[in-house]
């Protein structure tokens, strides 16, 4: 089939089944004026796309029944319609890999300013969804700005294999924590934490409580929280945390399925006694650090000082499952659809 696009049919009751999506195929869109052609080569699925399959508010507006989905992707651009400037002011050409955000589907038509010319020289494609791109930068705003990152600091990391959280350790490794501890699921995970990506300690939550395992990871306590998880992992951080511990809140996993609302961490009252900062963040609110972002993590990335992996199902046919696996933890690093 020539183009093919996911939609959603049904809001999702608990977790997404496969009757909540329908693919659906067609001809390739047309180009209008001024516009391009994008055969797309990588979709990227991510937890927060779970959020806008409910009808409710939101930061980012929910998917609509019975149209496209969409998300970030990167591919290859096949026809360029008029004069087309990406938005850097880059023109775009025909054969340059480009990141956007229309997923979800086999091909995108876009105006210039939606896209972005990468340079694949840097790092393969697909590193602009991860590494190098809205995961990259997630990891990067949330530990050095929202949490107020220090030399020094005592830093754990929930979901620590995600694309995020294998980030945000490797990053505090290489800003000076005197101790990283991350949290995954499984012996494979904990064992790429330690060995491969430099954490000093890694809990698996899946074997012991999480809880008795961050006193024993962190005896002394912890200075900062990156939360992936929520739910007994923020409880746990919160009876860890030294006074005027800080915590920034990028995702809460383990909540997004549930179908009634879930009682808050049981030591909420320990905020008070020692001075935590608990803030959520949005990596939207912090582009102005993309250059810094890039620069940076970009220099440690080809010097081969931070690692990546990815977990990749193969085709469009196979977007949803992809997606369904990430939320069960079913990946290790970024979760990507090839196509």
């Amino acid at each position: 089939m020539d183009y093919q696009e996911w939609h959603l049919v049904r809001r999702p009751q608990g977790a997404p089944v496969d009757e909540d999506f329908e693919l659906v195929g067609g001809e390739r869109p047309r180009l209008d004026d001024d516009t391009v052609l994008v055969r797309n080569t990588f979709l990227s699925v991510d937890p927060y796309m779970r959020g806008r399959m409910n009808d409710g508010p939101s930061y980012v507006p929910a998917f609509r029944l019975g149209a496209p989905m969409d998300g970030g992707a990167v591919g290859v651009v096949r026809e360029v319609s008029g004069e087309v400037k990406d938005s850097t002011g880059r023109a775009v050409q025909v054969g340059d890999t480009v990141l956007h955000g229309l997923g979800w589907r086999t091909h995108a038509v876009l105006p210039g300013r939606a896209l972005r010319v990468v340079d694949t020289d840097v790092a393969p494609s697909q590193a602009w969804l991860g590494v190098l791109g809205m995961t990259g930068l997630t990891a990067y705003a949330g530990l050095l700005r929202v949490a107020g990152f220090r030399e020094g600091d005592v830093v754990f990391v929930s979901a620590a294999a995600g694309s995020v959280g294998s980030l945000v350790g490797q990053i505090a490794h290489l800003k000076g924590a005197s101790l990283v501890v991350g949290s995954a699921g499984g012996p494979e995970k904990t064992r790429w934490l330690v060995d491969d990506l430099g954490f000093d300690r890694a809990i698996d939550y899946k074997a012991e409580p999480i809880g008795k395992a961050l006193e024993e990871a962190a005896p002394d306590g912890i200075d900062v929280y990156f939360d992936n998880v929520g739910g007994d992992h923020l409880e746990a951080a919160l009876s860890s945390f030294k006074q005027h511990g800080r915590a920034a809140i990028c995702g809460m996993i383990q909540r997004y399925n549930d179908t009634e609302a879930a009682p808050g961490p049981r030591n909420l009252a320990l905020v008070i006694g020692k001075r935590l900062r608990i803030e959520g963040f949005i990596q939207s609110d912090h582009l102005d650090l993309r250059d810094d972002f890039e620069r940076e993590v970009g220099g440690w990335v080809r010097e081969g000082k931070v690692q990546w992996r990815e977990t990749v199902v193969e085709g469009i046919e196979e977007a949803v499952h992809g997606f369904q696996a990430l939320l069960t933890g079913g990946n290790t690093g970024k979760m990507l659809v090839r196509l």
